[in-house]
């Protein structure tokens, strides 16, 4: 599998993420254990998740994704060759969102327990935290860096402004800069990364890393009206996606599957990683015939005609 280098960090990504928020939800420990062997045997070495996984549960508190992905990473000895993508400053029962400094020198450690390990590759700001200069949430990374205990940082749910807010407080204070970021991007909800987000991600070479890259799972093709919202405990998410627009990109995607002789749901990924701006999406699974279906979307390769028709329909 062809890696690929995330942004201006040494880790090396294979184009296709597991997204972790399904680990302690829709997918127990025994299934998380047998996606994760599939997903690595195929050559893919990223997982993405949160501390706030899968806190929306009844029952959980938040930390559950990660202890699974801990247990696992510890049973298979394998964690040299995995990177390992984690957040903060969710609400964890706190009552809000939090980068402050004294809350992140807590919540990694929680971290790094649950996931039995000493370092964290890659740590990002879930959210923006308007109440916290970045001065001080940046600061709070450089000491967690020097002690080791982190490689890279970055943020997610960022807009253009904020952005580039904190990447001048870095750059002016000699503080770790953000290098990577996570937006919402799929064919369908572009608006929000494409434009100026884009643009400065490319000028300052930023690892790109897209969340909700199959739309709630509506690019699968599987939700085409609204008596399919029931299909899934997802499905209340998709009903948005149901007009014209997402009509014009499903009926694009079943047109390049039939001529690429793949499923829709990959070729809205392999666009995806075909992205100028872009290193690479997240995407989860439940099974293990979806695992095989992301393997088959991060070696799909679209072409011109492809690319243009998709483009087209999602414009």
């Amino acid at each position: 599998m062809q890696k690929r280098r995330l942004g201006r960090t040494d880790l090396e990504i294979a184009p296709l993420v597991f997204g972790g928020n399904v680990f302690g939800w829709t997918a127990d420990e025994k299934t998380s254990f047998e996606l994760l062997d599939r997903f690595v045997d195929a050559g893919l070495n990223t997982i993405d998740t949160a501390d706030a996984y899968s806190r929306w549960v009844s029952g959980n508190k938040g930390g559950e994704s990660e202890a699974i992905i801990g247990k696992w990473m510890k049973s298979r000895a394998n964690r040299d060759s995995i990177v390992v993508i984690t957040k903060v400053g969710s609400d964890m029962g706190q009552g809000k969102k939090d980068l402050s400094a004294s809350y992140i020198e807590k919540a990694v450690e929680a971290s790094l327990k649950r996931l039995q390990t000493d370092v964290i590759d890659l740590y990002l700001s879930h959210w923006p935290d308007p109440t916290v200069p970045h001065e001080e949430t940046l600061g709070a990374y450089q000491k967690l860096i020097e002690k080791g205990k982190v490689r890279h940082i970055g943020a997610s749910n960022l807009d253009a402004s904020q952005l580039r807010a904190a990447l001048d407080v870095a750059r002016l204070r000699d503080l770790p800069r953000y290098e990577v970021l996570q937006p919402e991007y799929n064919l369908y909800d572009r608006a929000s990364y494409d434009g100026a987000l884009r643009d400065l991600c490319m000028k300052e070479d930023l690892g790109v890393i897209t969340y909700y890259s199959l739309a709630s799972g509506f690019l699968s093709g599987k939700y085409r009206t609204a008596a399919d919202l029931g299909k899934s405990v997802r499905g209340g998410g998709v009903k948005r996606y149901l007009d014209v627009r997402g009509m014009r990109i499903l009926a694009a995607l079943d047109a390049v599957a039939k001529r690429r002789k793949a499923a829709p749901a990959e070729v809205a990924l392999a666009w995806i990683i075909a992205r100028p701006g872009v290193t690479a999406p997240i995407a989860s699974a439940t099974s293990v015939e979806q695992v095989e279906s992301l393997v088959k979307a991060a070696s799909l390769e679209l072409d011109a005609a492809d690319i243009e028709a998709l483009d087209s329909a999602s414009a």
